[in-house]
C-alpha cells in the first residue's frame, strides 16, 4: 500500500523488549542513584524476558517452585515483599537536528516504578493500567545508553492509607491501580506480580507527529457507509535554548513572522534553530516550517484503494516540547460505496479494512499510522418497539442475541502469557458460537492482541472499567488525575477497535454497595461513584461518544439487580442469593440444595444475563499435574485448596441434589462436570427460549488463571471442560430445544439466531437404555428471522405410551437440517436414572489423529476422554453414545506437539466399574 512519494521522515522505534537483568533488595537496604548508576556492574544479577514478570524469570532461573503446584504459592509471598530493579543497556545514534525529540513508551509497568536514563531519575509511576510516555531528548547519549527501573512494593503506597468499610478479598488494594485479582478472588491465589509487563521504545520523532488517531463509522448498510477520521498532530518542537540571551534574540527575530501570544510558553515553528556552533541553520528552519498535509486512504482486504482524501493543516503555532502537548485536529469524511460491513462470526463476515493515515511536510513524509478498522454500527436498545424496556446490542441495525461468557487474565502472571494462549481460547470461544466476551472489571485492559482477535474471527467485546467490587477514594485529588489519565490512555488505545461494543463502569460496585450498606456492612459514602457516573461519561463523551457506556454491571430498577431494567447477575443459583430484593432489603442467602439448584434459572426473566454460573472440577490431566500424588484424592487438603470460593457447601449441595456426593476423584470430575454443563444447558436454553425479551446470556467463566476448580469452562491447561462442549450445542445460532421439568408437559421450541427463515421437519424419538423405540413424532416447522418459538407439545405419558417409567428413556430430538445438532433430553435427574452399565470398544488411529468408539448394546451417559496432556483439541467430549452409535472422535494438539495416545483413558457415568477404561 502506498501512501504517496516523497522523502521519509517516518519515527524510528527501538524495541527495548528482550532479555533484561533483574535483582531484588530489601526496601531501603540500597542507595537508588547507586543501583541506578549507568556504570553499574550487573553481570551477577538474574536475566528476565521484557515483556514478563519478577515470578516469571524467578521460576525459569529454578529460584522459587511453580506456585500453582501444592501449596508452593505460599513460598512465593516474600517476592511481593520486595524491592526488584529492572536494567538494561543500549546503543544510540543522535544527530545534530535539534528539531528531533525522543521518548521513552513503557506500555506497562507493574506498578510503583520509578525509571532511570543514564543515571538520571526520569519520572515515577503509580498505575498498572497507564501508559507512559516520556521525553528523554536530553538525557539520551550518543552511542552506549542505560535504563534502571525501580519497582517499591506496594505495602509502602497502601499502608498508611485510609481503610474502607469494602474491599472485597483485601483492604489494600483501592489506593493501588492494579488488577484486583492479583491479591486473591474467589477463583484464584493471592499472587502480587511486578515489573514490566508489556512492552518498552525509545521512539525518534522529527518534524511532525501523528498523536492521535480516532476512527468511527456513523451510518452503514448495503449501500453506503460512513467513515469519520479524526487526527491530531502536532509540530515537534526544538531544544529550548540554554543561553537565555540567545533564546530571547532568536524570539524576538521570530515574532515578526509568527505571534504567540495566545500561546503561552510554546515556541514558533517559524523560530531560527541554531547549530552547534550557535548559529542560524536555515536548512531546518524551513523543513520544519512546511506547511503540513495528511492524506487518509481505506484500503480493501485485497490492498485496493476504497476511499482516500488528503487535506492542508494551517500553519500551527502548537509544538509539541518540554513545555507541554499542544494538537491540531482534522476531522475527515470517508463515504465507501457498497461497503463490506464488520459482523459477529455468526451473523455474517467480520470484514476488515485497512485505514492509512500519512502526516506530510511538504513533499516529505513524516509520520504513518496503519490499522485494521471494521465498517459497523453499534447500538445499546433500552426500549423496543413495543415501548417496553430492553437491553439488546443492535449490530448494524440488526437485533444480535449475545452469546458468550466472562473473561479473566488468561494467567495470574500476566505480563508472561504468550500470545498462543490468547489465540486458543478465542479460538476456542469461536468454536462454541460466541459472539462476546466481557473482559471482566478485576483484571487488567486486555493486551491489544486480544482485541485484534476479537476483530479477526468476529466477536464482540463487553469492556469493563478496572474497579472491581471495592469502594475507591473519589474525594482525592491525585487518586481521581491518576484515574483520569488511564480512563483516557485505554480509551484511546480501544476504542478503534470495531468488536468494543460496550464499556462498563464497573464489576457489582452499585448493586454491592446497596446490599453491604443494608447489611450494616458499609456505614460510609458511596466512595468512587463520581468515577462512574462523572468521571468516565466526561471523558468518553469527549474521546468515544459512539460508543453505548453502561454504569456498573449489573444495573438497573429497583436494586441494581433488577430483572427488569439493564443487565442481570444471577447468583440465586450456585450463591443462594434470595430474589426478588428491592433497595434497601437486607441480603438473604439460602444455602440448601434447593436454593442454590439451577432450576432457579427457570424463574429469571432479565432482560440481559450478564453473569450467571457453577463449579465444576478441571480435567483429570490437570488436576493431577498440579496436585502432589499422595493427596490426589476426593477430599484432600490439596483439592479442596483448589477452590478459593467461600463456603464449599454449594457445590456439594449442587451435586448433593442431581447426581449424588462423589465418593472418589472420577466421580467428583464426572459429576461436577455434569451439573455444570446441564446447568447451564438448563439456564441458556431458557435465556434463549426468552430472546424476544432476553438480550444475551454471558456464562461466569470463560477460562481459569490458575489450576483451580472454579466456574470455568476452560480449565488452565487449555482442556475444555462438559460444559464447553455442551456449549457448542446450546449457543449455535440454530437451536432445537425442550422445555421440561419432571412431571410437566414436553415443550419443542425452535431458536433462530440467524437472519434468513428456517425451514425444517424436527424428530422426537423416544428410545430406552437398549434401543427400542418407545414412541416417534415428525412435524413441519417455519421459524421467522431471528426469532424464537414454541413448535409442539406431548405430555410425558403421551411420549411413554404405557411402555417405560420416565426414568428408563431419552428423548432424542433432532431434524433434517444439516446445521442443527441433535439434543438429548433425560425425563428425570441422574440420581433417578435406572441405567445399566454400558460397554464400548475404542480404536486409536495415531496416522490421522483420531478415536473411533463403538458403543455396545446400551447407552452410555457423559462419555469421557482424557489424554495426558494440555491444549488439546477435540471435536467432542462429554457426548452420550446411544446403544450401537459410532463415533469417531479428532484430537490434535494445539501447539502441533504429537498426541500421546499411550496415555489415553475413557470413562462414562455408567461404566462397569466407575473407573475409566484404557483403550483397545
Amino acid at each position: 500500500m502506498s501512501a504517496g512519494q516523497g522523502r521519509s521522515h517516518l519515527p524510528e522505534v527501538l524495541r527495548l523488549d528482550g532479555t533484561w537483568r533483574i535483582q531484588h533488595y530489601h526496601p531501603g537496604e540500597v542507595n537508588p542513584l547507586e543501583v541506578a548508576a549507568a556504570g553499574l556492574d550487573d553481570r551477577y544479577w538474574i536475566t528476565a524476558e521484557v515483556p514478563g514478570d519478577v515470578h516469571e524469570a524467578l521460576i525459569t532461573h529454578r529460584l522459587i517452585p511453580d506456585p500453582y503446584y501444592g501449596h508452593q504459592d505460599q513460598l512465593c509471598r516474600w517476592v511481593e515483599q520486595e524491592e526488584w530493579w529492572y536494567r538494561t543497556t543500549f546503543d544510540y545514534e543522535l544527530t545534530d537536528d535539534r528539531y528531533e525529540r525522543h521518548e521513552l513508551v513503557l506500555h506497562g509497568l507493574d506498578t510503583f516504578a520509578t525509571v532511570y536514563i543514564n543515571g538520571h531519575e526520569l519520572a515515577r509511576t503509580a498505575n498498572m493500567h497507564r501508559q507512559y510516555v516520556l521525553e528523554v531528548t536530553r538525557l539520551l547519549r550518543n552511542g552506549w545508553n542505560s535504563i534502571a527501573i525501580r519497582f517499591d512494593p506496594l505495602s509502602m503506597h497502601h499502608q498508611n492509607k485510609e481503610k474502607f468499610d469494602w474491599s472485597s478479598y483485601t483492604k489494600e488494594r483501592p489506593w493501588l491501580r492494579k488488577a484486583a485479582m492479583n491479591f486473591g478472588w474467589d477463583w484464584g491465589p493471592r499472587l502480587i506480580t511486578v515489573g514490566i509487563w508489556e512492552s518498552v521504545e525509545i521512539r525518534r520523532r522529527r518534524v511532525a507527529q501523528l498523536s492521535d488517531i480516532y476512527a468511527y463509522t456513523d451510518a452503514a448498510n448495503a449501500e453506503q457507509a460512513m467513515l469519520h477520521v479524526n487526527v491530531a498532530c502536532q509540530r515537534v518542537a526544538p531544544l529550548r535554548y540554554t543561553d537565555f540571551n540567545t533564546y530571547r534574540s532568536a524570539s524576538r527575530d521570530a515574532s515578526a513572522t509568527h505571534s504567540l501570544a495566545d500561546v503561552p510558553g510554546a515556541l514558533s515553528a517559524e523560530t531560527p534553530a541554531l547549530s552547534a556552533s550557535g548559529t542560524h541553520d536555515p536548512n531546518q528552519t524551513r523543513r520544519h516550517s512546511m506547511p503540513l498535509e495528511i492524506a487518509v486512504v481505506l484500503y480493501d482486504r485485497q490492498g485496493q484503494e476504497v476511499a482516500s482524501q488528503r487535506t492542508t493543516i494551517t500553519q500551527s503555532a502548537l509544538l509539541h516540547g518540554l513545555g507541554g502537548t499542544l494538537a491540531d485536529h482534522v476531522h475527515i469524511e470517508l463515504p465507501i460505496m457498497k461497503p463490506q460491513l464488520w459482523w459477529t462470526h455468526d451473523l455474517g463476515e467480520p470484514y476488515l479494512y485497512t485505514l492509512v493515515v500519512t502526516l506530510y511536510a511538504g513533499d516529505d513524509i513524516v509520520d504513518r499510522s496503519e490499522q485494521s478498522v471494521g465498517l459497523r454500527t453499534i447500538e445499546l436498545q433500552q426500549q423496543n418497539e413495543q415501548g417496553e424496556r430492553s437491553f439488546v446490542f443492535v449490530l448494524n441495525g440488526v437485533r444480535l442475541y449475545a452469546r458468550g461468557a466472562n473473561w479473566i487474565p488468561a494467567d495470574n502472571r500476566i505480563g508472561a502469557i504468550p500470545n498462543e494462549r490468547y489465540r486458543e481460547l478465542i479460538e476456542l470461544s469461536a468454536e462454541a458460537h460466541m459472539n462476546m466476551l466481557r473482559v471482566w472489571a478485576g483484571g487488567i485492559y486486555e493486551k491489544d492482541l486480544f482485541y485484534e482477535l476479537c476483530d479477526e474471527l468476529g466477536i464482540l467485546v463487553w469492556q469493563d472499567f478496572a474497579f472491581a467490587n471495592a469502594l475507591f477514594p473519589d474525594f482525592n485529588h491525585d487518586y481521581m488525575s491518576n484515574v483520569r489519565h488511564e480512563i483516557e490512555d485505554q480509551v484511546r488505545r480501544l476504542r478503534n477497535h470495531a468488536s468494543l461494543a460496550l464499556w462498563c463502569g464497573n464489576n457489582e460496585i452499585d448493586w454491592l454497595y446497596d446490599m453491604k450498606t443494608a447489611s450494616g456492612d458499609i456505614r460510609s459514602p458511596f466512595y468512587g461513584e463520581v468515577i462512574y457516573h462523572e468521571l468516565i461519561p466526561d471523558v468518553l463523551e469527549q474521546l468515544d461518544s459512539q460508543r453505548p457506556y453502561w454504569p456498573s454491571s449489573p444495573y438497573g430498577g429497583n436494586d441494581a439487580n433488577d430483572p427488569d431494567v439493564g443487565d442481570r447477575h444471577n447468583w440465586q443459583v450456585w450463591h443462594g442469593s434470595v430474589y426478588p430484593r428491592n433497595y434497601g432489603d437486607a441480603p438473604l442467602l439460602d444455602y440448601s440444595i434447593e436454593g442454590v439448584s439451577f432450576q432457579h434459572y427457570k424463574s429469571d426473566l432479565a432482560l440481559f444475563s450478564s453473569e450467571f454460573g457453577m463449579h465444576a472440577a478441571a480435567n483429570y490431566h490437570t488436576l493431577s499435574k498440579y496436585i502432589p500424588a499422595e493427596s490426589f484424592y476426593w477430599g484432600s487438603p490439596e483439592m479442596a485448596y483448589r477452590n478459593k470460593d467461600t463456603n464449599h457447601r454449594k457445590g456439594i449441595l449442587l451435586m448433593e441434589g442431581y447426581t449424588g456426593i462423589p465418593q472418589n476423584v472420577d466421580q467428583y470430575i464426572n459429576y461436577s462436570m455434569l451439573t455444570q454443563a446441564e446447568g447451564l444447558k438448563y439456564g441458556i436454553e431458557h435465556y434463549r427460549r426468552h430472546k424476544h425479551r432476553n438480550g444475551g446470556s454471558l456464562i461466569w467463566q470463560l477460562n481459569d488463571s490458575w489450576p483451580g476448580t472454579s466456574w470455568s469452562m476452560i480449565d488452565y491447561e487449555l482442556l475444555p471442560k462438559a460444559a464447553y462442549f455442551y456449549a457448542r450445542r446450546f449457543y449455535h445460532p440454530l437451536l432445537l430445544c425442550a422445555d421440561h421439568d419432571p412431571g410437566q408437559p414436553f415443550h419443542v421450541w425452535m431458536v433462530n439466531d440467524r437472519l434468513e427463515e428456517l425451514h425444517t421437519e424436527i424428530h422426537v424419538e423416544v428410545i430406552d437404555w437398549q434401543g427400542s423405540v418407545i414412541s416417534s413424532h415428525q412435524i413441519g416447522i417455519e421459524m421467522g428471522a431471528n426469532q424464537a418459538g414454541l413448535v409442539a407439545t406431548w405430555s410425558e405419558a403421551e411420549l411413554l405410551q404405557g411402555k417405560a417409567e420416565p426414568n428408563q428413556v431419552v428423548v432424542v430430538l433432532s431434524c433434517d437440517h444439516a446445521d442443527i445438532q441433535r439434543n438429548l433430553y433425560y425425563l428425570r435427574s441422574p440420581l433417578e436414572l435406572q441405567l445399566p452399565v454400558a460397554t464400548w470398544t475404542s480404536t486409536v488411529d495415531e496416522q490421522q489423529q483420531t478415536v473411533t468408539i463403538v458403543n455396545g448394546d446400551v447407552l452410555a451417559r457423559m462419555v469421557r476422554i482424557d489424554i495426558a496432556q494440555g491444549r488439546l483439541r477435540m471435536d467432542d467430549n462429554y457426548f452420550d453414545l446411544l446403544p450401537g452409535e459410532q463415533r469417531t472422535i479428532h484430537i490434535r494438539h494445539a501447539g502441533g506437539e504429537a498426541v500421546r495416545w499411550d496415555t489415553l483413558r475413557m470413562g462414562a457415568l455408567n461404566d462397569s466399574s466407575g473407573d475409566e477404561q484404557q483403550s483397545v
